[in-house]
């Protein structure tokens, strides 16, 4: 399933530049330099990957302590459903009920961290940059860690965001580059894409977890038989 995050994110990128593109626009790089120039994008990307990664391994280590407890599978199908409901709630009853009311205060810090960081050109500006960014809320952020959430450990966990991430950087750095390029009826159709995409990626998180006896994509549960023999060494 890991193979998942990549298109995800890469898909997802289009919505990435529409929300995030504001930010990889501002960023203060050399432009009269490519090399740095190149050296700067890199940072600010490596820095989005790092936070992702954080993100992913504690969200992972949550994932492990559920497989730690047989509850693997279950969780597998919770989360194919939740993305699959996740997508198909309207944006009014999001806006409505807004979930995000109980983040607000940190996601504000980060916002006035990140104006700071993109005043200064100091050398970490841009790995601060990237790092803050990568921890702004996202909808396909959230897509992404409920399927951290579902996998075995924390190295998979982590892994399955940095994934996302790479599959971010392609459009997120010509986004830097050329800035908007796209026209609007492109952007609408890749965007009524990404929650079909998403959905197909329920399904298969569903279908894992129900243990078909079907090698990679839903294998079958691991059961392990008590016996009444006593093994004297």
């Amino acid at each position: 399933m890991l193979w998942s995050a990549f298109i995800l994110g890469l898909l997802g990128s289009f919505h990435c530049v529409g929300m995030c593109g504001p930010i990889a626009f501002m960023l203060p790089v050399d432009r009269t330099n490519s090399f740095r120039k190149i050296t700067q994008i890199f940072t600010y990307h490596f820095g989005r990957l790092l936070a992702y990664s954080i993100i992913g391994l504690f969200f992972g280590l949550v994932g492990k302590s559920l497989y730690i407890f047989g509850f693997q599978q279950q969780l597998s199908i919770v989360i194919g459903v939740l993305m699959i409901i996740v997508v198909l709630i309207p944006v009014p009853t999001f806006n409505r009920y807004n979930f995000s009311k109980p983040v607000y205060n940190i996601v504000s810090k980060v916002k006035s961290s990140l104006g700071k960081a993109l005043k200064k050109k100091t050398a970490d500006t841009f790995l601060t940059i990237g790092f803050l960014n990568g921890f702004l809320p996202c909808g396909l952020v959230y897509m992404a860690v409920f399927a951290s959430l579902a996998m075995q450990s924390t190295t998979q966990g982590s892994l399955y965001m940095v994934l996302f991430g790479l599959g971010t950087i392609p459009l997120m750095t010509t986004a830097i580059y050329i800035g908007k390029f796209l026209n609007i009826k492109a952007k609408q159709r890749i965007q009524k894409a990404i929650p079909v995409f998403v959905i197909i990626i329920g399904l298969l998180f569903i279908i894992r977890g129900l243990g078909l006896d079907i090698p990679y994509l839903s294998p079958a549960p691991i059961t392990e038989i008590a016996t009444g023999q006593i093994e004297c060494h």
